[in-house]
């Protein structure tokens, strides 16, 4: 009897502490979420990252769960935090519970970046968890796991052929959200005499009226609200760089990406600001992703709010460069961009455009319609 009682006297002991660490570990991720770009934050962050994966395994799935209100900045402190904490699991013998992630992973009210961790898990403790688990996520949250189900699927593909090719290769353009995978699947629908538009597929917008070159020498254009952005009236003209007058004028990308050269649109300047703005028609109030490239200084408004701004030039520009998140409201919303272009003469910083598009969490084009305002 003494025997038992001292068990039970453990058992409430260890059962005590592990709810003690629980709850800890909420205090300790209230921390890691706190963290900010601007650095605020991070020494406390730092030393709760540290406290946080002493506590081990107990805390894997607290930790997991902490992605759901997560920022990205804060996203990644955790994911290092939950590697840590795998890998001090694994140099103690013990096996993460693989019943616990897959159900994690199959929850999908958790945010895409904890369940695609734990699906990388699920795949280091069985390799063969992609052959049994890819089937079902072609259409998942995670990019990542997406990605992975798209690529597992299109080499299953390449044994069909004909109408049984051409209808596979379709299943996976809808559902495909990575831009090189779907160049490919694009390609491989045209030989089969299909025409998919990546433009539409993605969300790309094409129509824009357009307006400039504003002065912004030394780049005092950038943060000088030029009157486009107090108000956007389509019939107005402007004195512009030089004293020129400038009115708008309406543009349409042909390029598959929606890339605005506006070298060609609107001539080349230097030391300018231009200004592209259209409207966009949605069915209801909506969240929405506009992601974007830009070769040079920009700004984006929705709605007259400013969503994002970053006053770089030349460093490179790519297909979903930048995010920013915002809200379209039911009906016709303003969609106004600011490229700025500096005095530098070197031969690769001559380029000024941009590309856009809108599209939903996954990368996926949202059922709205951009139109050509007219004048």
């Amino acid at each position: 009897m003494r025997w038992l009682a001292l068990g039970l006297s453990l058992l409430l002991f260890l059962s005590s502490a592990n709810a003690a660490d629980l709850a800890n570990a909420d205090k300790l991720l209230a921390s890691i979420r706190a963290v900010s770009k601007e650095g605020t934050g991070n020494q406390e962050a730092g030393a709760a990252w540290k406290e946080l994966v002493s506590l081990g395994g107990d805390v894997l799935f607290p930790t997991l769960k902490a992605f759901d209100d997560a920022t990205p900045l804060a996203a990644n402190w955790l994911r290092s935090a939950i590697n840590a904490i795998g890998e001090k699991e694994k140099a103690a013998g013990r096996k993460l519970p693989a019943d616990k992630l897959e159900a994690f992973l199959k929850d999908t009210k958790h945010a895409p970046g904890g369940r695609r961790i734990a699906y990388e898990f699920l795949v280091e403790l069985d390799p063969k968890t992609p052959d049994r688990l890819l089937p079902g996520m072609l259409n998942d949250a995670s990019f990542e796991n997406r990605r992975d189900a798209v690529a597992a699927a299109l080499k299953k593909a390449e044994k069909l052929e004909g109408a049984e090719a051409k209808k596979e290769y379709t299943r996976l353009f809808d559902a495909v959200r990575d831009k090189g995978q779907a160049d490919a699947l694009a390609e491989l629908l045209k030989k089969a005499g299909e025409s998919p538009s990546l433009t539409s597929h993605f969300g790309v917008l094409t129509n824009w009226m357009l307006v400039g070159p504003f002065d912004s020498t030394m780049g005092t254009g950038y943060n000088k609200a030029y009157e486009p952005e107090k108000k956007v009236d389509l019939a107005a003209k402007y004195v512009g760089k030089a004293n020129a007058e400038l009115k708008w004028i309406p543009h349409t990308s042909t390029d598959p990406n929606g890339l605005v050269n506006l070298n060609k649109a609107i001539e080349k300047h230097k030391d300018s600001v231009a200004y592209a703005f259209t409207l966009v028609d949605s069915p209801k109030d909506m969240a929405v992703e506009i992601r974007f490239g830009c070769i040079s200084a920009v700004k984006v408004f929705l709605n007259g709010k400013e969503l994002f701004q970053n006053e770089e030039y030349h460093h490179g520009e790519r297909f979903d460069q930048y995010l920013a998140v915002g809200t379209l409201k039911a009906g016709k919303n303003e969609l106004l961009v600011k490229v700025c272009q500096n005095n530098q003469t070197e031969q690769w910083a001559q380029n000024w455009q941009f590309q856009l598009r809108l599209c939903d969490a996954t990368g996926g084009a949202l059922p709205v319609k951009s139109v050509l305002p007219a004048k």
